[in-house]
């Protein structure tokens, strides 16, 4: 599909999942309507998703929940990190050696609790 120049990107039918209604929309777009409908075979819920998820739009979407989930993740082993002792203590360290660190210290303070 090509876009004209004018054309507003909120016009193009990215997010409709129901094909005879995009068909509808490219064919005004286009000024031709057909003589009779054509007939769309209906589509399984799993086409229909690929085809969601094959659009620009729902892939930035996807981009950024993926970029803030991560963005969450890191600061949670960032905060976690703070709480463990090191030496030095501005060590950088690993995911897994942040994971480890930490079992070892909550099992030392479980030790010294129980003594």
């Amino acid at each position: 599909m090509m876009l004209r120049p004018d054309q507003a990107e909120s016009d193009l039918p990215w997010g409709q999942t129901d094909t005879e209604t995009l068909l509808d929309t490219l064919n005004v777009q286009s000024g031709s309507m057909p003589a009779e409908p054509a007939h769309v075979p209906a589509l399984s819920r799993e086409e229909k998703r690929r085809r969601r998820r094959a659009t620009a739009k729902y892939r930035s979407a996807h981009a950024t929940r993926e970029r803030v989930r991560v963005l969450a993740f890191n600061v949670a082993f960032a905060e976690l990190r703070k709480l463990l002792p090191t030496l030095p203590p501005d060590k950088k360290l690993s995911k897994i050696e942040i994971l480890r660190l930490a079992i070892c210290y909550i099992s030392y303070l479980n030790h010294v609790l129980n003594v």
